[in-house]
């Protein structure tokens, strides 16, 4: 018997809005469909109520990769999709003064029954962790950040 070490299963978090990418979700459950058992489904009213801190915390946490699945400009939440633009854009920059792959934060149009865009982002980012790894590997290699000064 060898003593083989699989490697660590990466997760992945999709922050799925009520109104499109869950929607999508529950979609691929109806046709008895799979997808990859380290994925998580946060379902949400909106992505944008949560700020860039909680994309990096998650990383922090151990979270691969978020996928931020919604319906795009077809949100019933005026200037939701602006706003989560927005913030997963101020993510990013924070992303890279942390050292982390922007490529594991994704904002994607998920229509409410749009199971092959579905599955394929989820395997798409699949994909990009075999190649990329784990997010602790990203962590490990860049200095902690410097703590923000208070207000006196």
């Amino acid at each position: 018997m060898g003593s083989e070490r699989k490697p660590p299963q990466t997760k992945v978090l999709i922050l799925a809005s009520l109104s499109g990418g869950y929607r999508g979700a529950d979609s691929v459950g109806q046709l008895h469909t799979d997808y990859p058992s380290n994925t998580y489904i946060l379902p949400v009213i909106s992505a944008a109520i949560f700020p860039e801190s909680f994309y990096l915390n998650s990383f922090e946490q151990g979270i691969d990769a978020i996928l931020v699945m919604f319906s795009g400009t077809d949100s019933p939440f005026k200037g939701s999709a602006e706003k989560t633009a927005e913030i997963i854009n101020h993510a990013y920059a924070l992303m890279k003064e942390r050292g982390i792959d922007t490529r594991r934060l994704r904002l994607v149009a998920i229509c409410t029954v749009c199971t092959a865009a579905f599955l394929r982002e989820i395997h798409r980012m699949e994909a990009l962790l075999e190649e990329i790894g784990p997010v602790s590997a990203e962590l490990s290699a860049s200095p902690a950040p410097e703590p923000e000064p208070q207000p006196a």
